[in-house]
C-alpha cells in the first residue's frame, strides 16, 4: 500500500471516528472523507461565528446578488458549504435569544432587549469543556448588567447595547459607546465601531491561538442608521443626499471587508485548518431597503415580518479540509440548529430539551437524516406568539393561513382549500400541534396576519433605533 493509499484509509477512519460520535455513519461521508485532507485537532476546532445585523440573504453574491460586491463571503461559501434555506427569527433579540439557547422563542423568551440568563448557552457548554470564549458587536440581552455577557458564558466582550443608568445605549458607529469587560470605553471620539470591536476580538483570537476558543462577533453593521463608513466617500461629513440605500451597499461591503480581515488573521495564526467559521444574520434586511435582485426583479427588506424576506438569511460554513469546496445544503434549517451543531462539532454537553438538529453531517455532504421543515414562534413582546411551519414551499400559519411562498413572496394571497394541499397542510398541522404540545393555547395569536407590505407607512424616521 503507497502513502496515498494509507492516508486517504486513515483520514476516513478519522471522520468515521467523527461521524459516529455526532449520529451520522454514512458510506457517502466516509467515501467523501477520503478524498479530505487530515483534520488537525477535530475534536476541539477553534469557533469563529459571525452574524450580521439586519441584512438578508439578497444582500450576499453567492446567494445571486449582482448589486453588493461580498468578495469575502463569497469566497467562504465557494470554498465551503452554502446553506440554501437558512429561517431566522423575524428582529434581533428574538433571533439572539434563539441562537444562544437552541430553543424556540415560546419556551424561553422574555421580552425585546434582554434574556432569561438562567437559560443554558452554547457559549457554557463550550467553555464547560475548555474553550475560551469571547463576544465583540451587539448585545442588546441585558441592557443595565454588565454581568449578562459572562452569565452567559463568555469570559470576555467588546460590545455596544448597554443602557447604564437608565439612558440610551448610545452611538454605535462614529465616536461609539462601547463597553470592554464591563467599563465604557474612553477615548473613541471619531473612531467606529465596527472596527473597535474586531480589533478586540482579534485580540482574544491571538491571545488564545494556542487552546480551542469560540470568537462570535456579533457585528453592529449594517443595521439603521444608514451611516459612512471609514470607506465611504463622505467618512469625514456625512452626506444625507447620497440616500439610505448607497450607505446600506457600503456598510454591508465594508462588513465583508471585516470577514476577510478575520479569515486573514486565522491564516496568519495557522489557524484556519483548524477553525470553523460560520456566518449568518439575525434577520432581513429593514423596510427601507429595496434590493436589486436578478430572480425576483427586486426585494424589498422585511425585518420585523414573518413573511420569507424576514428571515430568509445568508448561512455560510467553511472548515478547510473537513468541508467540501462547493457544497450546497438545500433542507431548510432554522437558527435552533445552531446549538447542537456546535455541541456536536466539539464535544461539548448538549443540554436536553433543545429543539434544533445537528448541521454538521449537512456540512459534510449527506442531508439523510435532516429534519426537512421548520418552524417559528414570534412575538417581539414575548406575549402572543404567532407561529408557522413550513415544510419546501408551503408555509401554514397557526391563524389557518396557508401560501405557497415562492408564488407569493409576500404572502397576500392564502391558498384556499384543495383535494391537492389537502394532505401537506394536514402535515403541517400536525407538526405544529406537536411542537406547541402542552403549551397554552391562550398564548398563540390565531388572527390574521398583517400581510406583505400593504399599507405599510414605515419611514427612516420612524424605524427603531435598536
Amino acid at each position: 500500500m503507497n502513502k496515498k493509499q494509507t492516508a486517504c484509509l486513515s483520514a476516513a477512519a478519522r471522520l468515521m471516528t467523527a461521524i459516529a460520535l455526532n449520529g451520522v455513519a454514512s458510506l457517502a461521508c466516509v467515501a467523501q472523507a477520503a478524498v479530505l485532507p487530515q483534520k488537525p485537532n477535530i475534536q476541539k476546532p477553534n469557533i469563529v461565528f459571525v452574524l450580521a445585523d439586519d441584512m438578508g440573504m439578497e444582500c450576499l453574491g453567492c446567494y445571486g446578488s449582482q448589486f453588493y460586491k461580498t468578495p469575502n463571503l463569497d469566497k467562504l461559501a465557494a470554498e465551503g458549504v452554502l446553506f440554501r434555506e437558512a429561517y431566522s427569527q423575524p428582529k434581533c433579540t428574538p433571533s439572539r435569544v434563539q441562537l444562544l439557547t437552541g430553543k424556540h422563542n415560546f419556551r424561553n423568551y422574555i421580552d425585546f432587549g434582554s434574556m432569561d440568563l438562567t437559560q443554558k448557552t452554547f457559549a457554557q457548554s463550550l467553555k464547560s469543556i475548555g474553550y475560551k470564549t469571547y463576544i465583540a458587536g451587539k448585545w442588546q440581552l441585558s441592557p443595565d448588567n454588565f454581568q449578562g455577557p459572562y452569565t452567559a458564558g463568555f469570559d470576555g466582550y467588546c460590545l455596544w447595547h448597554f443602557a447604564a443608568e437608565g439612558k440610551p445605549s448610545g452611538e454605535r458607529y462614529k465616536s461609539p459607546v462601547l463597553y470592554l469587560d464591563g467599563k465604557k470605553m474612553e477615548g473613541l471620539v471619531g473612531k467606529y465601531g465596527p472596527d473597535i470591536t474586531l480589533e478586540k476580538l482579534i485580540d482574544f483570537i491571538k491571545s488564545n491561538k494556542d487552546q480551542p476558543f469560540l470568537a462570535y462577533y456579533t457585528s453592529i453593521l449594517p443595521h439603521f442608521p444608514f451611516m459612512p463608513t471609514p470607506d465611504s466617500v463622505d467618512w469625514a461629513k456625512n452626506d444625507k443626499s447620497r440616500g439610505n440605500l448607497a450607505h446600506f451597499k457600503e456598510m454591508v461591503e465594508y462588513l465583508d471587508k471585516q470577514v476577510g480581515t478575520l479569515v486573514k488573521t486565522l491564516d496568519d495564526l495557522h489557524l484556519r485548518e483548524k477553525t470553523l467559521i460560520v456566518f449568518t444574520g439575525d434577520n432581513g434586511t429593514e423596510t427601507v431597503i429595496t434590493s436589486p435582485f436578478p430572480s425576483r426583479g427586486e426585494i424589498r427588506g422585511g425585518k420585523g415580518q414573518m413573511i420569507d424576506d424576514g428571515n430568509h438569511v445568508g448561512f455560510i460554513a467553511n472548515w478547510p479540509g473537513v468541508i467540501q469546496p462547493g457544497t450546497v445544503v438545500k433542507t431548510q434549517i432554522e437558527f435552533t440548529d445552531v446549538f447542537p451543531t456546535f455541541c456536536a462539532v466539539s464535544g461539548a454537553p448538549m443540554p436536553a430539551g433543545l429543539d434544533g438538529q445537528n448541521l454538521f453531517p449537512f456540512m459534510l455532504g449527506n442531508e439523510s437524516k435532516a429534519r426537512g421543515w421548520v418552524f417559528q414562534s414570534y412575538d417581539p413582546k414575548g406575549i402572543s406568539y404567532r407561529c408557522f411551519t413550513r415544510q419546501g414551499p408551503y408555509k401554514l400559519y397557526s391563524s389557518g393561513e396557508f401560501y405557497n411562498v415562492p408564488t407569493d413572496w409576500l404572502e397576500e394571497n392564502p391558498l384556499p382549500a384543495s383535494p391537492e394541499t389537502v394532505q401537506i397542510r394536514e402535515k403541517l398541522k400536525g407538526l405544529m400541534d406537536s411542537m406547541l404540545k402542552g403549551y397554552d393555547k391562550d398564548k398563540i395569536n390565531t388572527k390574521p396576519k398583517f400581510v406583505g407590505h400593504k399599507n405599510q407607512k414605515k419611514t427612516q424616521n420612524n424605524i427603531p433605533a435598536e
